[in-house]
């Protein structure tokens, strides 16, 4: 089927005011206030267990849409009545709201844990979102009728190096008394925790091995604060399996440190380990060089030989062949991954480009007109390849949600809640109620649902159900350009390039004005609160203060003049200015090759994984925005272009960095 694309040009004055929330009436917007009011009031209630308060507010709400969580609020404070009726009743509506299934599963929770298992049995089937919790607990029904079965069950959740619930450990316990789990298990488990440095995780499971084989605790806590310590004061025991596999912990911990020292300590050590271990070794310390993009990364992969790697080690093997652009290893890495790990857009591309390098032109080209049909990062460089111009596929059509459309979903109840969630600023809830609302939608219903949201400048919603349609796409829905005669100011003044920002913003913020990230960046721009001082600073701005980091103006001024500070240290380079934005100027310079690199190289094998997807969607968000502004630019693959060298001028920290 082809995809039928929707482009209309972009009107400056639509949609910047909020529709009123019509909740299927006209209702004036004091009622819509109070009712807000009595809704957080309720909420506040029930965490502060006021029952007879928040009886009274519910009774104010019972007909408002948000009624759900009201009598989820109340039941919650009921769990022990004798008289399960009302919660049967309440679990037996209509599933259109999230908080009936999450009251589902936290009552089964409840339940699991008194015992109280024919009403578990009843009600465990109708779960749709589940979680390992509540899946050990239907395990330990189970096991009362088929203990073994149960339990290898239970075999299967063991391997992980994250701890598990005590649903969980309840039959890890029953299976290791009953030898389901062995001694190879245990250790296998052990190995995995140390792997990802869960020290603690590591030390608890350690006890569960025989005396013989057991792993002292404040062996594995000294490998871990200090391994190079560790490895060079511990006396060698060649009969100890368990300091071995200490010594393997320390080595790795020091390889995540230091790649080059971990090999000088290794060289000397190497000799006591079996060759498994050995390659098992090379496998993480050539996993760890290529992290840090060290030149001996696939010489020690090489050297790891038939040793089973992981998904990881597999992807950042295939990134450094890419770095020294060997094709051949390149190919062979990726066709080493799993059937599922190839599918992925990364390594369709670069197996097809590894492919066209090889002089295998035409199987090259069926992997790239595959991927050309998918509108990301990957799929618009593969069009490229086969000569596609940039944005191919963006056409004028003229499809629009008509009034009927809009007014449909508006008066879906899901939708209701979400609107007035989104509104009292609960936009966790809000996010949970839409994602629900939306589940089976088809694309026409979806778009309508875009335009939507984004009429109530809930733009960060907009995109996501946009982004989901399958074969009828609007690009406008997709990129939206909200704030834009704010940004005119701002871009002429900083000499900024229109559709970089917004690519750049729609990737920040989805253009939530009050978003904070977990680490306190703030504001559609996203900024961190010492940068904006700094920022603020260099502006000249006197009467800046924190507060006015989350004000559009402020935020927008703020964020374009660090924009343009970050572009202009590196040369007007929007890949590197993208990449500097996102974890800071020092390192995009440092992830520089010692020669020119192929932009989109230099990207695949940025180190951080938020910062590599980041950089990605930014200037693939970039080109769209080009296209939509009708502002025709470079193609994808021009403007990722090359990256210079190293060289020592480059790599010298500007003086607001020291």
């Amino acid at each position: 089927m082809e995809h039928v694309l929707c482009y209309r040009p972009l009107d400056l004055e639509a949609f910047p005011m909020k529709y009123v929330l019509t909740l299927l009436l006209l209702i004036p917007a004091v009622s819509l206030a109070n009712q807000d009011d009595d809704f957080l009031a309720a909420r506040e209630a029930f965490r502060n267990g006021n029952a007879a308060q928040l009886e009274r507010l519910a009774e104010h709400l019972k007909d408002s849409p948000l009624e759900p969580y009201l009598t989820y609020y109340q039941l919650r404070m009921h769990w022990d009545d004798k008289d399960a009726s009302a919660i049967k009743q309440f679990l037996s509506r209509p599933e259109d709201t999230p908080v009936i299934d999450q009251f589902r599963v936290e009552w089964l929770k409840f339940l699991a844990k008194r015992q109280r298992w024919n009403e578990f049995a009843a009600e465990y089937p109708h779960v749709i979102n589940n979680d390992t919790e509540l899946g050990c607990y239907a395990l330990q029904l189970r096991q009362l009728t088929d203990e073994n079965g149960a339990l290898r069950e239970a075999r299967t959740k063991w391997f992980s190096d994250a701890g598990q619930p005590e649903s969980c450990a309840t039959l890890f316990e029953a299976a290791i008394q009953k030898k389901v789990i062995n001694e190879q298990d245990i250790w296998t488990r052990v190995r995995l925790a140390m792997e990802s440095g869960n020290v603690s995780l590591a030390i608890q499971l350690a006890k569960k091995l025989p005396k013989k084989y057991a792993l002292s605790a404040a062996a594995i806590d000294k490998a871990s604060s200090n391994p190079d310590r560790y490895l060079t004061k511990t006396k060698w025991d060649k009969n100890s399996e368990a300091q071995r596999l200490i010594m393997l912990f320390a080595l790795h911990r020091l390889a995540k440190e230091f790649p080059p020292l971990a090999y000088s300590r290794w060289e000397k050590l190497a000799a006591n380990f079996p060759e498994t271990e050995q390659h098992y070794f090379y496998g993480w310390l050539a996993y760890e060089a290529a992290r840090r993009q060290d030149a001996r990364a696939l010489e020690w992969y090489k050297i790891a030989g038939d040793a089973l790697l992981n998904d990881t080690q597999l992807a950042w093997r295939t990134r450094a062949a890419l770095r020294v652009q060997d094709w051949h290893e390149v190919w062979a890495s990726i066709t080493a991954m799993t059937i599922q790990q190839q599918h992925e857009g990364a390594w369709r591309y670069w197996k097809a480009r590894a492919l066209k390098e090889l002089g295998k032109t035409s199987d090259a080209e069926v992997l790239f007109s595959d991927l050309s049909r998918e509108y990301n990062f990957y799929g618009q460089l593969a069009a490229e390849e086969l000569g596609a111009p940039p944005a191919a596929g963006i056409v004028p059509a003229g499809f629009q949600s008509s009034k009927d459309d809009l007014n449909e979903i508006q008066a879906l109840p899901g939708i209701q809640r979400t609107l007035a969630l989104y509104r009292m600023n609960l936009h966790f809830e809000a996010a949970k109620e839409w994602a629900w609302a939306i589940r089976k939608f088809d694309d026409k219903k979806l778009l309508a649902a875009a335009e939507l949201a984004r009429r109530n400048e809930m733009y960060d919603r907009s995109i996501l159900a946009a982004e989901r349609t399958a074969t009828l796409h609007d690009f406008n829905l997709r990129f939206p350009a909200p704030y834009r005669d704010s940004m005119q100011g701002h871009l002429r003044e900083q000499g900024l390039e229109e559709a970089w920002v917004y690519g750049l913003m729609r990737q920040e913020s989805r253009f939530a004005n009050q978003a904070k990230s977990d680490v306190g960046a703030a504001g559609l721009m996203q900024i961190m609160p010492a940068t904006a001082k700094w920022v603020a600073r260099k502006m000249g701005m006197r009467d800046y203060r924190a507060a006015l980091i989350h004000d559009t103006e402020i935020n927008l001024k703020l964020g374009m003049f660090y924009m343009k500070n970050v572009l202009s240290s590196f040369d007007n380079n929007t890949v590197m200015a993208s990449a500097a934005y996102n974890a800071g100027p020092a390192r995009a310079r440092h992830w520089r090759a010692d020669k020119p690199l192929e932009g989109a190289i230099y990207v695949e094998t940025i180190p951080f994984d938020e910062t590599r997807e980041y950089v990605k969607k930014v200037m693939s968000n970039t080109v769209y925005y080009s296209k939509i502004f009708d502002q025709p630019g470079a193609s994808l693959k021009q403007r990722l272009g090359i990256i210079g060298g190293k060289t020592p001028e480059n790599q010298k920290p500007l003086p607001d960095e020291r």
